[in-house]
């Protein structure tokens, strides 16, 4: 009797939609169901040693993974859910083996994808190559800006990550924007203004319908 092959399935999710500075960042990742990983779960629940722990073997066990960063210049020309599509598709035009179907978390789907796509509301919480997904983007998203920390350390990117504590908002009233912040963020744009720095320019062109 033969036995059917499985479907290869991506999951897709990002982390990092809401900070003022640094990139969003998405993964992809196909599991082995032969080699399954006790814990997946939304990222957002698990505790950050958690995350560390599972992140490798993630990478280890996956048929495939791949994490896209679109960084702080890009989401200021596309908008972040732009930015956020463009980074689920480069992600998944990049996996080998290539998907057969994604499962991407949330209620939108990027054009021009290599294989039929999903959008499931809610999915970190429900699908588990889309609970991978969400680790190795929140992992890898946390990463890069302890990375950008070694780079800015006044403002505390080590810490809040970029999102809009109230640390990070003093910061960024005294020191002023970076190169790493998104300045088509309001609170970075009056800073900017504040300062009177000029807007990064947009592209139009490079915007997808999504």
């Amino acid at each position: 009797m033969n036995v059917a092959t499985p479907l290869l399935v991506a999951g897709v999710d990002e982390a990092g939609r809401g900070p003022l500075a640094g990139p969003v960042s998405v993964a992809a990742v196909i599991l082995d169901p032969s080699r399954p990983i006790a814990g997946l779960d939304d990222s957002k629940k698990l505790s950050e040693k958690k995350r560390e722990m599972l992140y490798p073997l993630i990478v280890e066990r996956a048929l495939a993974w791949r994490i896209e960063f679109v960084d702080a210049a890009e989401i200021d020309a596309l908008n972040i859910l732009q930015a956020t599509l463009t980074g689920m598709r480069r992600a998944l035009h990049a996996l080998s083996p290539a998907a057969q179907l994604a499962r991407i978390d949330g209620n939108r789907l990027p054009r021009d994808l290599p294989c039929p796509a999903q959008a499931i509301i809610g999915g970190d919480a429900l699908e588990p190559a889309i609970m991978a997904a969400s680790i190795l983007a929140k992992v890898a998203r946390d990463r890069a800006m302890h990375a950008l920390h070694l780079e800015y350390p006044q403002y505390g990117f080590d810490r809040h990550k970029g999102y809009p504590s109230a640390a990070h908002l003093a910061a960024l009233s005294a020191h002023g924007p970076c190169p790493q912040h998104r300045r088509s963020f309001a609170p970075v744009l009056h800073a900017c203004n504040a300062r009177g720095y000029p807007p990064r320019e947009r592209a139009p062109a490079l915007i997808s319908t999504g």
